[in-house]
């Protein structure tokens, strides 16, 4: 089962301008999004509290956390 949401697209094309945007992000998938390595987004959440959901072994990282934890380094930075 996927859990994701909903959300407009901003550039609407074909279809029904709708895309399917997940609600937890792996690692390589939060990697890619924050452009960074792997090991560094490990390093963020080891030593910057970047945010993370735990099921067993599997590690997640939450798509709306994630944003709010970089308006927060935005703000302090």
């Amino acid at each position: 089962m996927v859990v994701s949401k909903r959300v407009q697209k901003k550039d609407v094309g074909q279809g029904d301008g709708l895309v399917l945007q997940p609600l937890l992000l792996t690692i390589p998938e939060t990697a890619v999004s924050l452009r960074l390595s792997r090991a560094k987004v490990y390093q963020l959440i080891d030593f910057e509290e970047l945010p993370v959901v735990r099921f067993g072994r599997a590690v997640r990282v939450s798509a709306k956390a994630l944003e709010q934890w970089i308006e927060r380094r935005e703000r302090g930075a």
